[in-house]
């Protein structure tokens, strides 16, 4: 008999049982919402005979929904392959597939990546003649990316000013190129899901009665279009079980609105709404230092994060003289846990991904084994990149991304003349290049197209088109490694890409990681292959287990856990970042980013800042955090990393100072008047003209935020800045 409560707490049990139609589980970090979601599904599946092809279970990463579809089998002891469980994406991408007939695409579309996108934006500049220095490709795709989450078609999209205008233009030949090469982007998968059920309610109804339960993961998490698609699934039946937690909602910036938790409440009036706070995860010491920085938030539920697991280590916060004290602080102190017989799982983490490079460079210099998550992640890896543009070919040769990469790859003699040429012949007989190639491959000179190109020309074309077209038949009869195998073959990659030093060694090895994820694909077809490549994220990268310290920003630790976290950058313009000073909201995430990191650590917690950081070639006095200020005295063990004196910070604790006599303890500090004051305009005599943002007093001195119109935001000491007020 199978124990679908084994193991739960109150609070969880009452989550996985409860027979109310519409639940809401606030679940605090650590609390076991996998566990609940998990045991809800078979109990839904085992006790109410469920069939668990009629449930839909969303997940954040496609590494959870593996690790929870394998529980569930272990659990029940039969497979649950029925059952709908992944994420957003890859549940909007199979309903696409199954839907192509009425979609604007059929259903062998590829999935543009992050690389593709841009690359498609940079070539619409180009052809628009626009500088995209003016117009960086990034944020033109980044407003139209807004744009799709928040559902507006580019026949609908308002410009309100001339860049927005630009912008509509750019998305405008973007549509264009997507649907002429039959291919979607990411957010095209959540939008276009929409619009299905929007402009059919046919379809719409049947999904919708086939899903009996839907359950949302990490709800906090969703955008307008995740919300509106939840809606869709459960309108029929009502049973909806979401899981999240105002206070882990940290992708505003991709348009995830913790609001839609409210939303949620408002909307579903006889919901039942359910706290855990039981954590498993961290010391008391940790989840208090936590909850004092959370509790600055307002907008939110109030949680008592409690654990049995005792006090814990206090959290230690270390002041390094600059950032290359802070980076040499940590390894040393890695080093002096290791030489200890402390291997603990460490994970370093930062605001941007830009500080990474100081702490790479003391890893390396200390010659220490280090993991970096988020950099050039593995399917973004040139060799990779084009393996995989050769089989999306092969899946959809309308995909001009896809041709243009490989098309001369490795090198055949097709220059841009030729493929200017080939282009030209396609557009005048109302075809795709594709069609020509595939023509030449399969007629050779008898093929309508031969004659319209030289010798030279019909050649090389003839050449590739014929590869391209026994690909075809390959992919058509034989598995996924088979077809592989042939492509590199055929183009001799190989040889192209080892040449023979380690450097090359390490692409192909790259290329022979590809070739064994093939072979888990060789009862599917290419479709389901170049799908899970397409949609796999960063966190899906990462081993379950991690053997070497592991280097990461807040937002890519969403969802792990770490014996021992070191959060670094604890400085006023870091984190919180700068961009968040003049917006409450932004503020608020950065709480929540900080909130997100500190609940990752299990047993000890480090934070480590620096006094100084060199931007430029020149070094900048810093500010600690605001955020430490709401740390609990009883909470926190303070040391020093510089020599001098301690003084008394915002938070009113001791730090060290640089000092030429010696230690002298200042308890009561003389009062420091302030100077500036926000709008006044200024000028310095290296950064020129500028507006103060904000003042503080740290200390004994004044410190400025001042926004320099050639420079942009720095802060400076009022003792040393040599600032003039102009007005």
């Amino acid at each position: 008999m199978i124990n679908t409560l084994g193991n739960l707490n109150p609070q969880q049990q009452q989550a996985v049982t409860s027979d109310t139609k519409q639940i809401l589980v606030l679940a605090g970090p650590g609390s076991g919402k996998t566990r609940v979601l998990t045991h809800r599904i078979a109990f839904l599946v085992y006790e109410k005979h469920i069939k668990p092809g009629d449930i839909l279970a969303v997940t954040f990463t496609n590494k959870a929904a593996r690790e929870m579809r394998a529980r569930l089998e272990r659990m029940l002891g039969r497979g649950v392959q029925s059952l709908w469980l992944g994420t957003f994406h890859a549940i909007c991408a199979r309903i696409l597939r199954q839907e192509a007939d009425v979609l604007p695409f059929d259903q062998n579309y590829v999935i543009m990546d992050a690389d593709d996108q841009r690359s498609i934006v940079k070539r619409i500049l180009k052809d628009l003649n626009l500088d995209d220095k003016l117009y960086p490709p990034r944020a033109m795709h980044s407003i139209i990316s807004n744009a799709k989450n928040q559902l507006v078609p580019v026949n609908e999209f308002n410009a309100n000013n001339y860049r927005e205008e630009i912008a509509r233009r750019i998305y405008e030949r973007y549509e264009s190129t997507l649907r002429t090469s039959n291919a979607v982007d990411f957010d095209d998968l959540l939008f276009w899901t929409v619009r299905l059920f929007e402009e059919n309610p046919g379809i719409r109804e049947r999904y919708s009665k086939q899903f009996k339960h839907v359950l949302i993961d990490e709800f906090q998490d969703t955008n307008l279009a995740q919300y509106d698609l939840i809606k869709y699934f459960a309108s029929y039946h009502q049973n909806l079980f979401a899981v999240g937690d105002e206070d882990q909602s940290i992708y505003r910036w991709r348009g995830a609105d913790y609001r839609n938790v409210l939303r949620f409440e408002s909307e579903y009036t006889d919901a039942e709404k359910l706290l855990l706070e039981e954590n498993y995860r961290s010391t008391q010491n940790i989840l208090d230092a936590a909850q004092a920085v959370i509790n600055e938030n307002t907008s939110r539920t109030p949680k008592n994060l409690f654990s049995k697991r005792g006090k814990g280590p206090l959290i230690k916060i270390f002041d390094a003289v600059d950032d290359h004290g802070e980076a040499r602080f940590i390894v040393d102190d890695i080093i002096k846990n290791i030489a200890a017989g402390n291997r603990q799982e460490i994970a370093i983490m930062y605001r941007t991904n830009a500080q990474s490079r100081l702490l790479e460079d003391a890893f390396v210099r200390a010659g220490i084994p280090y993991r970096l998550v988020g950099a050039q992640r593995f399917y973004g890896r040139r060799e990779v990149k084009d393996i995989i543009s050769f089989l999306r070919l092969v899946q959809n040769p309308f995909d001009t991304i896809s041709l243009n990469r490989t098309i001369n790859l490795p090198p055949r003699g097709i220059g841009n003349k030729t493929l200017e040429k080939l282009q030209e012949v396609a557009h005048g007989a109302s075809v795709y290049p594709a069609d020509v190639l595939l023509s030449l491959g399969a007629e050779e000179n008898k093929s309508p197209y031969f004659a319209q190109f030289s010798t030279r020309e019909a050649r090389v074309l003839l050449g590739f088109g014929s590869l391209l077209h026994n690909w075809c038949s390959v992919n058509q009869n034989q598995s996924v490694p088979d077809l592989l195998d042939q492509i590199i073959t055929d183009t001799g990659y190989r040889d192209y890409i080892d040449d023979g030093t380690d450097v090359g060694e390490d692409r192909w090895e790259n290329v022979m990681e590809l070739r064994q994820l093939a072979f888990e694909f060789v009862d599917r077809d290419l479709t389901a292959f170049l799908e899970q490549v397409a949609l796999v994220s960063d966190q899906d990268t990462i081993p379950d287990e991690i053997t070497a310290p592991t280097l990461l920003t807040l937002h890519a630790a969403k969802g792990l856990e770490f014996s021992r976290v070191y959060i670094v950058g604890l400085d006023d313009g870091l984190l919180p970042h700068n961009r968040s000073f003049e917006d409450p909201e932004e503020m608020a995430e950065e709480r929540r980013l900080f909130y997100v990191g500190i609940t990752r650590a299990k047993n000890e917690l480090i934070m480590v800042r620096a006094g100084q950081r060199s931007n430029f070639g020149r070094y900048e006095y810093t500010v600690p955090s605001r955020f430490l200020d709401d740390l609990p005295e009883e909470l926190v063990q303070e040391k020093g990393i510089r020599f001098g004196t301690p003084r008394t910070n915002a938070f009113n604790r001791q730090r060290w100072t640089p000092s030429k006599t010696g230690l002298e303890n200042r308890e009561k500090p003389p009062e420091i008047e302030k100077k500036f004051k926000a709008g006044m305009h200024v000028v310095h005599p290296v950064f020129g003209d500028g507006m103060v943002i904000e003042t503080r007093i740290m200390g004994n001195d004044e410190i400025i935020s001042v926004m320099f119109e050639s420079t942009g935001l720095k802060r400076l000491a009022a003792s040393i800045a040599t600032l003039e007020v102009l007005a």
